[in-house]
């Protein structure tokens, strides 16, 4: 496929970043596609592919070297969570347990966690998961039922998540729960459960619409212990951080998006080269030139605008209201252009084994997961009105003042 049409990115341009990425291709060839079809009959990852991950230095990525990773900057990151996108490989889900559960651990956890996790971790030999969702409460994180109740120099942990990515094949799990349940957001806390610890248990896999090889599943805590040092940062700071994480879990979403678009564009624009119909190859056809031409102008521009948040992101400066602008924006533009390529398969792209009906189930989730995009035009939205809402708080404020007074 002719690559003319793309434009320069800033963003991977250092020899670094070619070096790394010929590493990161031949991982997906090698060590990741030839089993996918085992995978998803099984619905989970091996743990050969974890461990090689970790073995090339593709997991931690960005983790301080002293604790095992490379140190690098996220476009690094990106690069590996574009390229899987690309490759269609839905698992091992490197971005779930490198991009958002290991910052978790570094930036909130104590040196005891850090050096207990953090090392295994980058060498693949530990897979974390995190389990904020719960069945009833979507998005709305505040509304969580699990309850860590305090026992002097433990808590007993009782409640349930679900939809739980690499929850099944996960050795521990960074749990979203009250500690308080008189405190709203401010009593939610962040407790690392491990796997094996009595009481806590997981459902089977679910069987997805897409994503198949990656596994998502329950998770039931029934009276279990955690030690009081697996707390991350304090009691109550569990929110704060979990909104502080956020923009880079909904970046990995954006550039997922990114690089499935691409690398069913590339799918697509070789069938239509190869498939013939009324004598000729369909690429001859002005229909299928103007909806590929379509695609490709909405990928790069939607790439543009995914490569300035990431280097914002590297720079530390990267808003919640840009990253939840990036989500839902490629998204819907990636469930859009891939529906296009799909067509222009014909019955054949309905058929599984055809990689764009891959590339077309895994789309779907990514406007539910990280926020659905409901959720992000409302977080754009508040900030478009922040002074109105400031405002509009304060003067319930003083009435409620005001009434108590009378």
């Amino acid at each position: 496929m002719s690559k003319s049409h793309e434009l320069p990115r800033k963003v991977y341009a250092s020899e670094e970043h070619a070096m790394f990425k010929k590493t990161v291709e031949e991982y997906f060839k090698n060590y990741v596609l030839p089993f996918r079809e085992q995978w998803e009959k099984q619905g989970y990852c091996d743990r050969e592919a974890w461990l090689k991950a970790g073995e090339l230095g593709l997991l931690g990525i960005t983790l301080d070297p002293k604790y095992g990773g490379l140190g690098l900057d996220f476009s690094y990151a990106a690069l590996v969570i574009e390229e899987q996108a690309r490759f269609g490989a839905a698992s091992p889900s490197i971005s779930m347990h490198s991009d958002i559960v290991i910052p978790y651990i570094e930036k909130h956890g104590s040196e005891y966690l850090k050096n207990l996790y953090l090392p295994k971790c980058a060498s693949g030999e530990l897979i974390g998961s995190l389990a904020m969702t719960e069945p009833g409460t979507g998005s709305d994180v505040q509304a969580i039922k699990t309850f860590a109740e305090d026992k002097g120099d433990h808590y007993i942990l009782n409640g349930s998540k679900t939809f739980i990515t690499i929850g099944y094949t996960s050795d521990f799990t960074i749990v979203a729960c009250k500690t308080d349940k008189n405190k709203g957001f401010k009593g939610i806390s962040l407790l690392i459960v491990d796997a094996n610890s009595t009481g806590f248990s997981k459902g089977k896999p679910f069987v997805k619409l897409g994503l198949k090889s990656s596994d998502t599943c329950e998770l039931f805590f029934e009276d279990v212990m955690v030690p009081k040092e697996n707390l991350l940062g304090s009691e109550g700071q569990g929110f704060i951080q979990m909104m502080t994480e956020l923009p880079r879990e909904r970046m990995t979403i954006a550039l997922g998006a990114i690089g499935a678009v691409r690398g069913a564009l590339e799918q697509t624009v070789v069938y239509t080269q190869e498939r013939r119909a009324f004598k000729k190859p369909i690429c001859g056809f002005q229909n299928t030139q103007f909806k590929l031409a379509e695609v490709a102008t909405q990928l790069e521009v939607s790439t543009a605008f995914v490569d300035r948040c990431t280097e914002l992101l590297v720079e530390g400066n990267l808003t919640p209201e840009l990253a939840s602008m990036a989500k839902y924006q490629t998204s819907d533009m990636q469930c859009a252009m891939i529906d296009e390529c799909l067509q222009l398969f014909g019955g054949y792209g309905y058929i599984w084994e055809y990689p764009i009906a891959r590339y077309y189930g895994d789309a779907r989730v990514q406007r539910i997961y990280g926020g659905t995009n409901e959720i992000m035009k409302l977080m754009i939205s508040r900030s478009l009105f922040s002074n109105y809402f400031r405002e509009l708080k304060a003067n319930m404020r003083a009435n409620k003042q005001a009434a108590v007074s009378n």
